[in-house]
């Protein structure tokens, strides 16, 4: 078993949107194996049954503001490595 560090969540702001549980669940990934301190907040409504996650997506990405640009960029990579997978081959 893998023994986790505890991060306090105070201090930490919201960094960016994320569009879907599958970025979340790479970035996060990603982050975790850096030692960066996160959190996950998913915009799911059981109320509503995720009716709000169409409009506002999937959820954020909290961290200390001290960690804003490093996160930035591994969402950037995510993002852009996703976005290759679905380019249509030159003609």
């Amino acid at each position: 078993m893998t023994k986790r560090k505890a991060f306090k969540t105070t201090g930490f702001v919201k960094v960016a949107l994320i569009e879907n549980p599958i970025e979340a669940q790479v970035l996060s990934g990603a982050l975790a194996q850096e030692g960066i301190p996160h959190e996950l907040k998913s915009y799911h409504d059981t109320a509503y049954d995720g009716l709000f996650q169409a409009h506002k997506g999937w959820g954020e990405i909290r961290a200390p503001e001290a960690f804003r640009k490093k996160i930035l960029e591994f969402l950037d990579d995510i993002r852009r490595e996703d976005l290759s997978d679905f380019e249509a081959p030159p003609a």
